[in-house]
């Protein structure tokens, strides 16, 4: 059973929809047991979580047979993500060239999407003056994110063709995108992506993890 050290965040909602669309797969299972760090109480700070996450961020996982048979702890959503997929064959293609586009759209997600929607939300939030400046760059590049999404969700059902971790990374981040200031409608293709996302049962269950 593998260890799921996590928090109701984007980035912990998308390990927590990937091990539940691995239990999905019946000739696969994942069970994993929820171990909850409330960032509220920066929980994330504490010398056992620090043991298991140096960098002090969700999520974080410990499989006591990883490879070799031996126990892995690793953290960073994106690699926690690969590391699943391969563990179980499921979401990401073995072929070289569409693996790669799914690593793409991946990476796509954390190195953009990510990073820039969640300053979006801090900024938003919680900045009293909300400088012009500020409002601008967000807006501009919160948008032009989501035309490359939009522009290429024109183009296949899913963001590297087929159903993939690059889809579990992105969707939790969509789904906050009230908080971004975002209306999905002036994204069509997003929005048939999100709403074909949002009615998949794995994902509706890894969405309420850890419940509140």
């Amino acid at each position: 059973m593998i260890d799921l050290y996590t928090w109701t965040t984007p980035n912990g909602r998308k390990v927590s929809v990937m091990l539940e669309e691995a239990v999905m797969l019946e000739e696969v299972g994942l069970p994993y047991k929820v171990h909850p760090v409330n960032l509220q109480k920066d929980e994330q700070f504490n010398p056992e979580f620090l043991a298991i996450n140096p960098n002090n961020k969700i999520p974080a996982i410990i499989d006591p047979q990883g490879p070799g048979g031996k126990p892995l702890t690793l953290f960073e959503s994106g690699a926690i993500l690969i590391y699943l997929a391969e563990k179980t064959g499921k979401l990401m293609p073995k072929e070289s060239r569409s693996r790669y586009e799914v690593i793409q759209w991946l990476m796509f997600q954390m190195g953009g999407v990510g990073p820039m929607f969640g300053q979006a939300h801090n900024f938003f939030r919680y900045d009293p003056q909300q400088n012009s400046y500020g409002v601008e760059r967000f807006n501009k590049e919160v948008a032009r994110l989501y035309r490359v999404m939009n522009h290429r969700l024109g183009e296949t059902e899913f963001l590297a063709g087929g159903y993939s971790i690059a889809d579990i990374a992105t969707y939790p981040w969509v789904s906050r995108y009230e908080m971004h200031r975002t209306r999905l409608e002036d994204f069509p293709n997003v929005k048939r992506w999100f709403d074909a996302i949002s009615a998949r049962p794995a994902v509706q269950r890894g969405m309420n993890v850890p419940k509140g």
